[in-house]
């Protein structure tokens, strides 16, 4: 069974960062694409960006330009900077490949003055 198990985020004022991390725990090399999804309460799950091996990446149009998907395969680990955070940003993050694995606890992101 794979695991997800998703860190970093907290509470940031606006227009602070954040770095995302998304431990998997098997190896990430040969999954062909991995994403970051944020949820908030009442909401459809949104996936916010999406990264396919030796590919583009797709970044939702409320994050272009702010968020960056990057994966360390040695590390079996993906990551999402998170720049310019609004409160709009506030949610919960998750990873997963395409939805084809359990989901993991999520990390809360908060983004209020």
């Amino acid at each position: 069974q794979v695991q997800l198990v998703e860190s970093g985020g907290g509470l940031v004022q606006p227009g602070g960062s954040l770095r995302l991390s998304c431990a998997v725990s098997r190896s990430i090399f040969s999954i062909n694409a991995m994403g970051w999804y944020r949820h908030v309460p009442g909401k459809q799950r949104e996936l916010v960006a999406r990264s396919r091996t030796g590919g583009s990446t797709y970044y939702a149009d409320s994050v272009k330009g702010r968020f960056t998907m990057t994966r360390d395969s040695a590390k079996n680990t993906v990551y999402l900077q998170m720049d310019n955070l609004q409160p709009e940003d506030t949610a919960v993050y998750y990873c997963n490949a395409d939805e084809r694995y359990p989901w993991g606890q999520g990390t809360q992101v908060t983004v209020s003055s």
